[in-house]
């Protein structure tokens, strides 16, 4: 076991390389920023299919109504999603600029837009607009077009391919006329590979992705597909990697798409059948988020003798729920733990592979509506199969699969930890996370010992300076879900101590507009590698920044009292930390 680590490590910085890539990312952050309208939309979809199964008939002018909000927010998403994706991007090239110059991320959004709407959008032999490709159908084209699109700014801004007007003018106009030139380029680009596609196929460009790119989703809703997806996910994240940001940018269409076939399929009277979708991977192969855990803390609490586990258990028991499994994932540790290894990336795949056989066999319908990743699995899945009951048995089998699963490797972890309570067992346990795996590996006392006493030691040696004015802190993790416990934890401590702290959650990829108006960020441990990206912006607009690791991290999260000695800490210190 410990020589498969060894030989995952030797390649973390691939795999970091890969969750840093600019363009995943952007397509990450594109969809993150999308999702108060997907999330919006799944609302209404919900209200007009919901009722008549308990016989309930709607009004047919209220129903349109319903479906009205539907098509104009879920039902537009691609068209959204190329302009959040290419501002992204944007941000992202805009770190890499020499010279002082920058893209306009407002002008990009709106040219891939456009761009989009060249692409994926045909139109009728009367001339009317077919909207089709306007959803989740588009969203290869709306990547497409954020893509060219930032592309061809970057070319014509770092050249100063652009009409200047004298120093006179107000800057605000003399913007709008440096962006015509790069605007006008990437139209025009548009334009012919609009004109090639019909020239070619006599279809929209979107058609011509589709039919391209088929074989590969459709390879990827297969046994074999969906196993690998649900390898691949807990296997970066074992590396400290946050998984979803890596894999799931590169299937997002497919992902996406499926769900609208299957609600199209369901209202058109036919059995949804496709597998392979954003909520089926969140509540079927990320039950309790990933790796499966949704069992995990149930059994720490049911099985478990050591002290260690039964306190991660009573710790983690309702965040994981939630799917806000970090504090298991780093309390226990999961994370480059020997003994997780194998339960944290079969778990997944045992559930997504029972999962596809129960739609498979029609025992139970593919999932059709985009909900929050965050509710409780069962429910989740539940209401997504449209209040299908089987949902609720394939959650109980698979309940019952994953603690089997876990259970033989928590015993042995549980074991070396009590020897370790005992005083005995400390060599064998220092052997069992030898190697750069010790950092995040080793046991949760030991670990939270090490690293807040950095902070509370630092706190002791010399009084820290109190804060004169207001402290805005901003926590960022993936989705928003981790920040939220450190927030609250300052937010808390704020108020027993007296400082004048004010401390939000958010995601990273989501910042970029906001960060302005903090002065410290706390990045995250499944963030904690976009450090160096994230020191570019912070550093030029005189932000603080402190990243932490994972066992640290979740004591500061059950201390809000040292969780602002922490930030003084890093608002005190002269250099910004790594951690």
């Amino acid at each position: 076991m410990q020589f498969i680590i060894s030989r995952l490590e030797k390649h973390q910085k691939l795999f970091e390389k890969i969750s840093r890539n600019i363009y995943l990312m952007a397509i990450k952050d594109g969809f993150i920023a999308a999702m108060p309208i997907i999330l919006f939309s799944s609302v209404f979809i919900l209200l007009s299919n919901v009722p008549p199964l308990i016989g309930i008939t709607i009004p047919t002018d209220l129903n349109a109504w319903f479906n009205k909000i539907y098509n104009y927010t879920m039902g537009f998403v691609g068209f959204y999603v190329a302009g959040t994706t290419a501002k992204a991007l944007t941000g992202s090239i805009n770190q890499r600029m020499k010279g002082g110059r920058f893209i306009n991320n407002t002008s990009t959004m709106m040219a891939a837009m456009v761009g989009f709407m060249l692409l994926a959008i045909g139109t009728t032999k009367a001339g009317n607009y077919q909207a089709g490709f306007f959803g989740t159908d588009g969203i290869l084209s709306a990547f497409v077009a954020a893509f060219v699109t930032v592309w061809v700014y970057q070319f014509c801004v770092s050249r100063d391919l652009t009409i200047k007007l004298p120093k006179e003018v107000p800057g605000a106009i003399s913007q709008t006329f440096r962006d015509i030139i790069p605007f006008g380029m990437a139209t025009l680009i548009f334009s012919l590979i609009d004109v090639a596609a019909r020239a070619w196929l006599s279809v929209p460009f979107a058609q011509v992705i589709q039919t391209v790119l088929a074989p590969i989703f459709k390879g990827a809703d297969t046994y074999p597909g969906i196993m690998f997806v649900e390898f691949l996910i807990p296997l970066f994240w074992f590396m400290g990697i946050h998984g979803p940001s890596v894999v799931k940018p590169a299937i997002e269409s497919a992902l996406f798409g499926n769900t609208t076939a299957n609600l199209a399929l369901f209202k058109a009277g036919h059995f949804p059948i496709h597998a392979l979708s954003e909520n089926f991977l969140n509540f079927v192969g990320e039950l309790g988020g990933t790796g499966a855990t949704f069992v995990v803390p149930i059994l720490f609490l049911l099985f478990a003798r050591s002290k260690q586990l039964k306190a991660i258990g009573t710790a983690s028991v309702v965040p994981v729920m939630f799917a806000v499994n970090e504090p298991l994932l780093f309390g226990a540790p999961i994370v480059l733990n020997p003994y997780f290894l194998v339960p944290f990336v079969i778990a997944p795949m045992v559930n997504v592979a029972i999962g596809k056989l129960f739609i498979d066999l029609h025992l139970m319908r593919g999932f059709m509506y985009v909900l929050s990743w965050a509710l409780p699995g069962p429910i989740g899945a539940f209401l997504d199969t449209n209040f299908q009951w089987s949902s609720l048995v394939l959650m109980a089998i698979l309940l019952i699969l994953d603690a089997l699963i876990y259970l033989p490797f928590i015993k042995a972890y549980d074991a070396t930890l009590i020897l370790q309570e005992q005083g005995q067992g400390a060599v064998a346990v220092a052997g069992a996370t030898d190697g750069p795996a010790v950092a995040e590996a080793t046991t949760a006392t030991e670990a939270t010992a090490t690293t807040t006493a950095d902070t509370v030691d630092k706190a002791d040696e010399q009084p820290l300076k109190k804060l004169d004015q207001q402290l805005k802190v901003l926590v960022l993790c993936a989705g928003g879900g981790t920040s939220e416990q450190l927030a609250n934890a300052l937010v808390e401590g704020a108020k027993a101590t007296g400082e004048p702290i004010v401390a939000t959650a958010g995601a990273y990829g989501s910042h970029h507009d906001i960060l302005p108006n903090y002065d410290l960020v706390v990045l995250a441990p499944q963030v904690r590698t976009y450090y160096s990206d994230l020191k570019a912006d912070t550093d030029k607009l005189g932000i603080k920044l402190v990243a932490t690791k994972g066992q640290q991290y979740i004591a500061l999260t059950h201390d809000p009292a040292n969780a602002v000695k922490f930030v003084l800490d890093a608002v005190n210190n002269t250099e910004d930390d790594k951690g």
